[in-house]
This record gives C-alpha cells, sequence and structure tokens, in this order.
C-alpha cells in the first residue's frame, strides 16, 4: 500500500505532537517563539512549531482539514507536474506555507519575549484556499453542519482572520490563517496562472438556487 505525501506529513506531525505533549522541554524547543528565534537565530522554529499543537483537539482539527484538502492539492501537483516532482513540489508548498504564514507574526513580535505560538494552520490554511482557488464551488462544511461553496466561506474566513489579527483578544494567530491562505492563493496563480481564468469562469457560473 502507498501512503499519500498528506498522510506521511500528518503522521509525522501526529507522532511529534503526541511527543510534546509529553515532554514540555520539546514543546519549548519548537514552539514559535519570535524573540528567540531573533536573538539566538533559531531559525529552525519557523518550521518546528508547525509539526507540534496545543492539544488533541487543536491537532485533530488541523490535521483533519489537511487531510481532506491537502490530498486534492497534492493529485492537483501530481497531475501538473507528474508524480515525484508533484511531491517534491507539494512538500515545499506546505513547508513554505508554515514558514510565510509566520513572518508578519515574527515581525510583529521579535522583541516581545513573552509571546508563543504553535501548529499547523498556516500550512492548512495555505493548502484549504489553493484547493479553493482550483475548485471554488465544492462545498466546505463546517462542523458538517453548515455548508457552503469555498469561495464565499474562504471570503468569510479572511475577513474575519483580517478583524481578528487587528483585534486579536483570544489566544489564535489569526496572521498565520490570513497570509497562510493568502500564500495559497498566489502559489496556486504562480504555477498555473489558467486557474485564475477557470476560478472567474466557475464563479460566474455559480447559481446559488
Amino acid at each position: 500500500m502507498n501512503l499519500s505525501i498528506t498522510v506521511v506529513l500528518i503522521m509525522i506531525t501526529v507522532a511529534t505532537s503526541m511527543i510534546g505533549f509529553n515532554k514540555p522541554e520539546f514543546i519549548n524547543r519548537w514552539m514559535f517563539v519570535p524573540y528567540l528565534i531573533k536573538n539566538r537565530k533559531q531559525w529552525d522554529r519557523f518550521i518546528t512549531s508547525g509539526f507540534i499543537h496545543k492539544d488533541y483537539m487543536h491537532l485533530l482539527f488541523n490535521m483533519f482539514t489537511f487531510l481532506f484538502f491537502g490530498g486534492f492539492v497534492e493529485q492537483f501537483l501530481a497531475y501538473q507536474f507528474g508524480g515525484m516532482t508533484g511531491g517534491i513540489i507539494f512538500v515545499l508548498f506546505y513547508l513554505i506555507g508554515i514558514i510565510v504564514s509566520d513572518i508578519p507574526t515574527y515581525l510583529k513580535n521579535q522583541d516581545n519575549s513573552y509571546y508563543r505560538a504553535l501548529g499547523a494552520s498556516g500550512g492548512t490554511a495555505a493548502t484549504v484556499f489553493a484547493s479553493i482557488i482550483i475548485m471554488p464551488l465544492a462545498d466546505i462544511c463546517l462542523f458538517g453542519i453548515l455548508c457552503l461553496p469555498g469561495f464565499i466561506l474562504g471570503g468569510i474566513f479572511l475577513i474575519y482572520s483580517y478583524v481578528k489579527g487587528k483585534n486579536s483578544d483570544d489566544a489564535i494567530n489569526h496572521d498565520a490563517h490570513l497570509y497562510g491562505a493568502i500564500f495559497g492563493i498566489l502559489f496556486i496563480l504562480i504555477i498555473s496562472p489558467e486557474s485564475l481564468l477557470q476560478f472567474i469562469a466557475q464563479i460566474k457560473s455559480y447559481r446559488p438556487f
């Protein structure tokens, strides 16, 4: 049985996250801490922080989302570039998505010694929005209750993340969600410019009723 790259990435993330659940020192070293990145040059935290999670619910939500959308983006890239090359591009896409999504947070909090963040949300958001560009009319369901076409729910999510990022009053890194999503959109448009025309054509054909 051949495992998809998406499943392999999930397995690695689940394993490292579960190690962190039992070893606080492991979490502390892998967590995204802009102050330590700047002052101790621990640049690896940009990537390692995407492979650990706060708790099982945080892990489950991110990995379930990544499983659903990651498989689709992986297949799209394999079709575009061939199996091996597409697989390499997919891994790079996911890792760069994690990194890019945290850059604004790093710039904002590099002198804040108390700031901490962790989780694969940036890479997951990049994957979700890459798939929305490819198939904007495919329904995305929230908790299996509210289902909307991806381009509508995605638009709402972008606005929500932007507003919450400006007026953050919780422990969620909304900037990572926003910039991860933007990266996912730009990535698909750069490697497959024709996707923009296809996206527009699909949106024009949308009939809500």
